[in-house]
């Protein structure tokens, strides 16, 4: 399994909290920024590339390969990394 999870978040956001809560309770492997930490150019480059999985950019947004979640569904998530 070549792909990573990745997590774009907020640090201030409670669904985003749950999210990272959920994957760290569940033993997962992922990388993880929060976009409101970022400043300038590279919270920009972020928002642009968030925006490629997610048109609304918003949080959480969840992308596994070619899959995203975007939200705390955890019954999406699950379904998402086949556990």
């Amino acid at each position: 399994m070549g792909d990573k999870l990745k997590l774009y978040a907020l640090s201030t956001c409670i669904h985003c909290r749950n999210t990272r809560k959920f994957l760290d309770e569940s033993g997962i492997d992922y990388d993880y920024v929060y976009v409101d930490k970022l400043a300038d150019q590279e919270r920009s480059d972020m928002v642009d590339e968030i925006r490629k999985f997610n048109p609304a950019v918003s949080f959480p947004t969840l992308v596994f390969g070619e899959k995203v979640v975007i939200g705390y569904r955890v019954k999406e998530i699950k379904e998402m990394l086949g556990i």
